[in-house]
């Protein structure tokens, strides 16, 4: 009798085990969005069309002004996601096989913070590479505003320098709710590079005049766990449509 009643505790320990591993921290971060990209702008990749090269190559930065990841405070820090899309495919087509994905964490954050935003950085982007072309790196990442220009740098790896372009009746063109928009991605203005650069991770480019987008951010993960329950839905649905 007390060996089936071990037992059964054994088997509650280790169920209630399994499911706080399975339950992640809850997380919420407000902020900007920085993104440039090799596209003519606007990026034709949010819209499901091919990149304006063979492939897309760049990616965003995100500088979060307050959040946090369970109890870990994540106020003033940041990452950033850099990658390529598969040549002569669009950006949605080939998530999964990009030639490779980045993820660059802000070097000032302490242990527990870097583990928190490498998660979040998981979570609100796809896997959009193999795991054996995605990796992270710890950097200083920085931004600054000069007039209309910001400035964002990857360590010494590279980064951007971009500004808004007017609109045709005023302001500055907006874009909302692209096909391929995420919750961070929901609504940007549309902007264009002054010179954007890169090399690292066995790539290296140089352009200017290309895609750049410049939004402002409020999302937690019940937004994404949503976010991503409904995208996967969305491409099952559509597979077995193709079949």
């Amino acid at each position: 009798m007390r060996s089936r009643v071990l037992l059964i505790v054994l088997l509650v320990v280790t169920a209630l085990t399994v499911v706080a591993e399975e339950k992640k921290p809850s997380w919420k971060m407000s902020g900007q969005l920085e993104e440039a990209c090799s596209c003519n702008a606007a990026c034709p990749c949010w819209f499901g069309s091919k990149p304006t090269r063979s492939q897309c190559s760049g990616g965003f930065a995100l500088f979060i002004d307050k959040g946090s990841y369970g109890n870990v405070p994540l106020d003033g820090l940041g990452f950033a996601f850099i990658g390529a899309s598969k040549e002569g495919t669009t950006m949605m087509e080939s998530i999964g096989d990009w030639d490779f994905v980045t993820i660059y964490v802000d070097e000032k954050a302490n242990p527990e913070q870097r583990k928190a935003l490498e998660a979040i950085a998981r979570e609100t982007s796809p896997p959009a590479a193999p795991s054996e072309r995605t990796r992270v790196a710890y950097v200083p990442l920085t931004r600054k505003i000069e007039g209309s220009e910001h400035i964002v740098t990857l360590g010494n790896f590279g980064g951007f320098s971009a500004h808004l372009m007017p609109g045709g009746m005023g302001g500055t063109p907006k874009i909302v709710n692209a096909p391929g928009a995420d919750p961070i991605h929901k609504e940007y203005l549309q902007g264009v590079t002054t010179k954007q650069t890169y090399t690292d991770s066995g790539k290296k480019w140089d352009w200017s005049n290309s895609n750049y987008m410049y939004g402002t951010f409020q999302t937690d993960s019940d937004e994404y766990t949503k976010f991503n329950a409904a995208m996967t839905q969305q491409m099952q649905k559509g597979k077995s449509e193709k079949h």
